[in-house]
């Protein structure tokens, strides 16, 4: 069982959630988790580590003029390959990481991280459902509740 999410990052809630077996990784569910979240709020910037980093993303991204702030891979070559969004992207990366991470704002992403974390912290990280759909269900219910305990600590 492995679970996908999208944060607000300001608010610290779970936008939207997935539930997949643990062979999905995530650039798998990248387009699906960015559509969810933009069912709920307005959103105007990805940020993602490397394993978000495909060409695409950023096509995904740019013709949902979203702003692509997706860590490029560490092996990253500046080509265009045909994604022009891409290519600024990794050429102003490798030209200077740390201004590159203050201009996009690449540190509200341990927002993500941390999420999670609590998350799992107050619901464990199994379920115990045993059929998967009911899994899905009994997450998406963990969603909901960490959203409302969130919502109701900034009371």
């Amino acid at each position: 069982l492995k679970i996908h999410i999208a944060v607000d990052v300001k608010a610290k809630q779970i936008l939207t959630l997935e539930v997949t077996d643990e062979r999905v990784g995530d650039s798998d569910r990248f387009e699906s988790l960015v559509e969810g979240a933009r069912r709920v709020a307005n959103v105007v910037k990805a940020l993602g580590d490397g394993a978000y980093d495909s060409k695409e993303a950023y096509e995904y991204l740019e013709a949902k003029r979203v702003a692509a702030d997706i860590r490029p891979r560490s092996n990253s070559s500046g080509k265009a390959r045909g994604c022009w969004p891409r290519m600024r992207a990794v050429r102003e990366f490798l030209k200077d990481e740390k201004r590159w991470s203050r201009k996009v704002g690449y540190g509200k992403r341990r927002m993500v991280e941390s999420t999670l974390s609590s998350f799992k912290r107050t619901f464990g990280e199994f379920a115990s459902a045993k059929k998967f759909s009911n899994m899905v269900q009994e997450m998406k219910l963990k969603a909901f509740t960490y959203n409302l305990l969130i919502s109701l600590s900034r009371c």
